[in-house]
């Protein structure tokens, strides 16, 4: 069993930040209010990474294949506090699961479908799973990946996973065709769900989900959140978002960890509205989205956002009258790409930061109406003296702390890392005692390894400077990598961008731009923008100090990405390593 501590469940539950409603109470409470509103839509290009043809279901109908499920799992065995991994692309089944989930008290634990033997070994070492859900098959006809024979060998190896549970056809023997094996509707079948929900006994403060974190330095570690722990976070979205009941939700993030899970099925469900999905992610099929499912919100990464404002042509079509703000994150936001979605097109962009311990920040227009401001700097969340609009706020407190001294920093443009403790914050790693206790200081503040500075005329501000792991070291001085991407990101020859370090004798580090050319710049006669070109626009048109300007550049046709899209800035150094000395200018 997986506990939440009894003195975090007492004060917050006290000061009303957590309550008695499960998520499971959440959705019964939309079935009976709206049955046959929408409530989840399948890619409209389902057919290219799943089988069968999209979908859409109401509330009632949602209803009746979590009926169906719920009763699948009872049948197998499976009770409260059962781990139960879900291996899935993003469509309607996953709801599905993780209604069942929430219903009967099992712990879900999604994994990316990019997962291999490597990693999901890793994971059932850890969780000792029960049961794995996923497909057949996942990936485009003719190339796909036989997900359910991977999981038939692993299971091999760990026996400890009894149940291997498959939609799709051609389901190979040793796994469970969940279609075939749907029980019969009916009172019966309800009247047994019933006294299954009664015998389960959820409550809010019981561990919901294991997300994984992203392990681009390390292993993934496991981190649980409770039904409360991610219905506190639901406020920031809608709030953010200022999202009404029923708001159409467009989901182009796995629905695997914080980014998907707190828009796409917590929000969702205290909204009751409408999520379409998006899988995988396709500009062309995004924005088509965009334009027939009458879209009221949506989030994409900053660099996406970045190409859509470089090509207005693109966002033809476009009911920016619904479509008013659009989330954006895990990376820096560029003031321009902000300024001009605004100037353009009335869409407010709310930049957000957060992590799946749930660290989190958000700038929304609410809070921080400029968009230059916006782009750049968050909200001094939970400190004392600045009030917020965004209720999540008030839940949580933050503090700079000097990593060299420990000492809190209270003065403007001194670097430190972010802490944060509150209602939104993990309790500890998923079976890993030794890597809680380095998460957390000796007040009981997660540690985030995410640099900022205090900013601000009334010190009102945070500004993300970079990880404390992802700082170039030139001749003793700092260089914030991120700092420099949102700049580089500025120059229109320039569709991605990414800064690591390379290492030197003499100054110890110096910096590598590692570079998408914008596709304008990529054309048969333009191999694309050279290093003295991009010094040049950071100097004479960002002015740019000197010891910034990158002094190698690795021209790329994309840049590495994990399961989640974060840069795998590992392989980029890897590579920037062995980059001739004579490239150096």
């Amino acid at each position: 069993m997986i506990l939440i501590e009894s003195d975090k469940i007492e004060a917050y539950t006290a000061a009303g930040w957590w309550g008695q409603r499960t998520l499971w109470d959440c959705f019964v409470h939309q079935l009976h209010t709206q049955p046959q509103a929408e409530a989840v839509v399948d890619a409209c290009n389902r057919t290219g990474f799943l089988h069968g043809t999209p979908r859409r279901l109401s509330w009632k109908q949602l209803a009746d294949e979590v009926d169906r499920f719920s009763a699948l799992l009872l049948e197998l065995g499976l009770a409260r506090d059962d781990v139960l991994l879900a291996q899935m692309p993003n469509s309607v089944e996953q709801f599905v699961v993780y209604l069942s989930c929430a219903r009967l008290g099992l712990v879900l634990s999604p994994v990316p479908i990019q997962f291999r033997e490597h990693e999901l070994g890793h994971v059932l070492e850890l969780t000792r799973a029960a049961a794995v859900v996923t497909f057949s098959q996942i990936g485009t006809p003719g190339k796909a990946h036989e997900s359910a024979a991977m999981w038939l060998q692993l299971q091999r190896q760990h026996p400890h996973l009894k149940h291997l549970l498959c939609w799709g056809p051609q389901v190979p023997a040793g796994c469970r065709a969940i279609e075939a094996l749907w029980p019969a509707p009916g009172p019966a079948l309800r009247d047994r769900l019933q006294r299954a929900e009664q015998s389960a006994a959820v409550t809010a403060n019981d561990v919901f989900t294991v997300c994984w974190t992203s392990g681009t330095e390390a292993s993934p570690k496991g981190v649980p959140r409770s039904h409360n722990e991610w219905l506190v976070v639901a406020p920031s979205i809608i709030e953010a978002g200022q999202l009404k009941p029923g708001a159409r939700l467009l989901n182009p993030f796995p629905l695997i960890n914080m980014a998907g899970l707190s828009t796409a099925f917590a929000a969702w469900l205290v909204l009751g509205g409408t999520v379409v999905q998006h899988q995988p992610f396709s500009l062309p099929v995004f924005l088509q989205q965009l334009r027939e499912e009458a879209i009221d919100y949506t989030v994409a990464p900053p660099a996406i956002l970045n190409t859509l404002l470089k090509q207005e042509d693109l966002l033809a079509g476009i009911d920016f009258s619904r479509l008013q703000r659009v989330g954006s994150g895990s990376a820096p936001l560029s003031e321009w790409m902000v300024r001009g979605f605004e100037e353009k097109f009335g869409v407010r962009v709310v930049n957000y930061f957060g992590s799946n311990e749930g660290a989190a920040l958000s700038s929304s227009d609410i809070d921080v109406p400029d968009p230059a401001l916006r782009a750049q700097f968050f909200p001094r969340a939970g400190v004392q003296g600045h009030q917020w609009q965004i209720s999540t706020t008030r839940k949580i407190r933050t503090r700079l702390v000097d990593l060299e001294s420990g000492q809190a920093i209270e003065q403007a443009g001194r670097v430190g890392e972010l802490r944060f403790t509150g209602a939104t914050i993990f309790s500890g790693y998923f079976r890993a005692p030794e890597l809680t206790a380095r998460a957390f200081d000796e007040q009981g503040y997660y540690c985030t390894g995410d640099l900022f500075e205090i900013a601000g005329d009334r010190l009102q501000y945070y500004r993300y400077v970079g990880r404390s792991k992802d700082l170039v070291i030139r001749g003793g001085v700092n260089i914030s990598s991120e700092e420099v991407e949102n700049l580089l990101l500025a120059c229109p020859l320039v569709r991605e961008a990414a800064v690591v370090a390379v290492p030197d004798e003499v100054l110890g580090e110096k910096l590598c731009a590692c570079v998408v050319a914008a596709d304008h710049a990529s054309e048969p006669n333009t191999p694309g923008p050279t290093l003295v070109q991009l010094q040049q626009f950071l100097r004479e048109q960002k002015r740019v100090a000197v010891y910034k300007l990158p002094e190698y550049l690795m021209l790329l046709p994309a840049l590495p990405r994990n399961a989640v899209g974060k840069v795998l800035k590992r392989e980029l150094r890897a590579m920037a390593e062995r980059l001739p000395q004579e490239v150096s200018t």
